[in-house]
């Protein structure tokens, strides 16, 4: 089974992930290949379209070479190489699915796709508290606020909720999170 896991930034994908993994999925994001090919780190893979420059792996970067790669080798790209480096997991839990394409291939693989939200105000929260290198660049609200507005802009990530087969509103706590998502485990798991 192939899980995907959409959402706006700090919205708690990885934390669903991570639930998920917890009951036995492998788990692994859609920046994951990005970062492996930038990195030049490709040993977990049986192909890759090809090898960039070897480069940091900043937010920017994973954008724009994520952008390249979806318009060379199609919008379900990040989906079949995230697969592919989990290839031998029975099930596999893809968090950061960002776009149409990629719902359409987990969806075509027979898989299910959870949309996770959150109010700006507590994913920014949320964001400040983890302090990811990624997001070192977001200070205060209002660059917060222009990231996830360039975010929606670029993956309209609000209008992939209709085609979620399940959405997590993550505004409580952590254990009123995992109930929610243990709930939705037992229906795909079976």
């Amino acid at each position: 089974m192939i899980v995907g896991v959409v959402g706006k930034i700090a919205a708690g994908k990885t934390t669903v992930a991570k639930f998920f993994e917890e009951r036995g999925f492998c788990r692994v994001s859609c920046s994951d290949p990005l970062i492996d090919l930038l990195t030049h780190n490709v040993k977990d893979y049986s192909w890759i379209p090809e090898l960039p420059e070897k480069a940091e792996p900043t937010r920017e970067k994973l954008i724009e070479f994520g952008k390249y790669l979806k318009d060379k080798y199609g919008g379900d790209i990040l989906i079949r190489l995230a697969i592919d480096k989990k290839r031998h997991c029975k099930n596999i839990i893809i968090d950061g699915v960002r776009s149409r394409e990629e719902i359409e291939a987990i969806k075509r693989f027979g898989g299910k796709v959870i949309y996770v939200e959150a109010k700006p105000e507590i994913r920014f929260e949320r964001l400040v508290r983890r302090k990811a290198g990624k997001d070192k660049s977001i200070k205060s609200f209002e660059d917060f606020k222009r990231m996830d507005d360039a975010e929606e802009e670029l993956y309209q990530t609000s209008k992939l909720k209709n085609m979620a087969d399940y959405v997590v509103v993550n505004e409580g706590t952590l254990e009123e999170l995992r109930r929610r998502v243990e709930k939705i485990i037992k229906e795909v798991v079976g």
